[in-house]
């Protein structure tokens, strides 16, 4: 791990530590704060005893369907146990100790390379979504080809109480795997009151291995801590109040924002990475910040909280371990599911957060959305067709054959749905006369995107040959 004290010796560091360890403080960031984070007792890898879709649930919880051996990867889980603390955690301040030495036992499940030399060095280490009451590995199902084409170390943490203790969580819906975890020490503390020493420890798990090592050996170089929707809100707080304490993690990126601010004295990389329906109707106007050298936002116009490129998968995983639907089928307009690809940038972004902790390099800005009003409620500028200005324009949303958005509505989560309304034919007709002139402009602003550094090489070019085998502007015979 990077030595962040300086130029300090290490007989000054090591009493730096033991100073620390005495005051219960972490003054000190990076190698001294890391080295106050216990590291939790590892077991594992835990056997799958039957192959996913089984009714005994004897395998790992959304399991991935990818062949991960034919590339070269291997998905092992693991459990792990220590004390956790319970935080106070202000807004925008360092978090003070309520009280200490509350045991827990949660899991982690991880997807890495199995040799070092396909391994490119960063961990990304996913505060796992519970919003709809299991374990959602959000930002690895929407980056998935992504992270193992690029070689990226991934591990999934059940920090939460509801995606362990919950009615869909891991002990209901697995007893005989599942039944010796706990993170809630035994029923006394609620309200995530742990999670938050418990995505620490399971990062320090990464680093200092006790007991078994999740990475199989691999040579550890950066460990980010990634998170979507409710798991970002819950790493905007760690960011905010745990992060000084703790110092386990190189770089954050944080996807699908829910209005939370970041206080600006921290020198950690943090990526924002946001969609039309987070600014809409969650808050992130309010929530906007200028860059920094510490801090990007980038803003995907015309994309939806809850992605369509991922969608068809979820549903399969939560279908194939009987777990609670999505249903946007319910949702007001129809149909529900933006298909502007928010998960191309979020490639990039890894890219880019691998190089600013390694070596400092920054990555590039980008416009903000177009608001005409802070609101409530917010209003976007939009054009004659409805579309978003402004922000990360991708080819689906400047060389348009619908009105994709994030907005919708009807029960439940509705709202974050966002919608994907086809253009009818004479719409079409007017704005590509001919098959060429559409797949010209699709491969003109997709290489300017690639030129810019808000897509990767891999998907313009999948971009680009969609476009070029679609039926835009061929006439009828």
């Amino acid at each position: 791990m990077q030595d962040r004290l300086g130029s300090i010796g290490a007989r000054a560091r090591a009493f730096a530590v033991a100073f620390l360890v005495v005051l219960g403080v972490a003054a000190f960031g990076g190698t001294a704060a890391a080295a106050l984070v216990p590291s939790p007792t590892v077991t594992g890898p835990i056997p799958a005893n039957a192959p996913p879709g089984d009714p005994s649930h004897d395998y790992p919880q959304v399991a991935t369907p990818l062949d991960l051996a034919s590339l070269g990867y291997v998905e092992e889980e693991y459990f792990f146990s220590g004390t956790a603390n319970v935080y106070n955690t202000p807004p925008l301040t360092t978090a003070t100790v309520l009280s200490s030495g509350h045991p827990y036992k949660s899991r982690v499940i991880v997807r890495r390379p199995t040799s070092a030399a396909k391994f490119n060095g960063t961990v990304l280490v996913e505060w796992v979504n519970v919003t709809s009451g299991y374990n959602n590995d959000v930002m690895f199902r929407a980056s998935q080809d992504h992270l193992i084409r690029a070689g990226y170390a991934y591990v999934g943490v059940s920090a939460q109480r509801v995606g362990i203790h919950g009615p869909a969580g891991l002990i209901a819906w697995s007893p005989a795997r599942y039944g010796t975890l706990d993170v809630t020490d035994h029923g006394t503390v609620g309200n995530d009151g742990l999670s938050y020493d418990v995505f620490s420890q399971a990062a320090q798990a990464i680093r200092t291995p006790v007991g078994a090592s999740i990475l199989g050996g691999l040579p550890v170089q950066r460990v980010v801590a990634i998170g979507a929707s409710q798991s970002q809100g819950r790493l905007v707080t760690y960011h905010n109040s745990i992060h000084k304490i703790a110092e386990v993690f190189d770089g954050y990126v944080l996807y699908l924002g829910l209005g939370g601010k970041l206080r600006t004295d921290l020198g950690v990389k943090v990526f924002k990475v946001d969609t039309e329906t987070d600014l809409l109707f969650l808050g992130e106007v309010a929530a906007r910040q200028d860059d920094s050298d510490h801090l990007r936002t980038w803003e995907v116009a015309g994309a939806s909280h809850v992605a369509f490129s991922d969608f068809a998968l979820r549903v399969l995983l939560v279908t194939r371990d009987s777990l609670p639907p999505p249903t946007p089928q319910l949702c007001t307009q129809q149909p529900a599911l933006s298909h502007t690809p928010a998960f191309h940038v979020l490639n990039a972004v890894y890219e880019h957060v691998s190089r600013w902790v390694t070596d400092g390099t920054p990555p590039p800005t980008a416009p903000r959305v177009n608001v005409l009003s802070a609101g409530p409620p917010v209003v976007l500028e939009r054009t004659s067709l409805g579309l978003s200005t402004g922000g990360i324009q991708l080819s689906q949303q400047a060389v348009p054959t619908a009105v994709d958005n994030g907005v919708n509505s009807g029960p439940g989560l509705c709202f974050l749905y966002g919608s994907h309304t086809p253009f009818d034919a004479a719409t079409l007709s007017r704005l590509y006369p001919n098959h060429g002139s559409y797949v010209s402009a699709v491969s003109h602003v997709t290489n300017d995107n690639l030129a810019a550094g808000y897509i990767l090489p891999e998907d313009a070019q999948a971009d680009m040959q969609a476009a070029a085998q679609s039926d835009i502007g061929k006439k009828s015979r």
